[in-house]
Parts: C-alpha cells; structure tokens; sequence
C-alpha cells in the first residue's frame, strides 16, 4: 500500500512514468522521466553523506 501511495505521488510529480499493459494479470512498467534522471546525482550524493557519518 505504501509503495503504491509513493509511486503515485512521484508520477504526479513528474519524476516516474507509468505505463500499464492491457493484460491479464496486470502489469505496469515505471520508469524515470528526465526530471526523475536529473534528481540521480543528488541522490548519490545524499548517499555518500551518509556512508561519510556511518563511517565516522
């Protein structure tokens, strides 16, 4: 349930993309946008800070 809430909030955000196939059983594929691409080395770098302080 979570991981849905989240997933809608970043499709409203224009960071992922949704697509669903008209399938049984259902499947949907996400994906990042460019918006959601430009975010990744901001996220490295969050990760590297907080590899730094569990380091230290």
């Amino acid at each position: 349930m979570m991981l849905t809430s989240s997933l809608k909030e970043l499709e409203e955000c224009g960071i992922v993309h949704r697509k669903a196939y008209n399938e049984i059983p259902l499947k949907v594929e996400y994906s990042l946008t460019d918006k959601g691409i430009s975010l990744t080395p901001i996220l490295f770098e969050l990760g590297s800070w907080g590899q730094r302080l569990k380091s230290d």
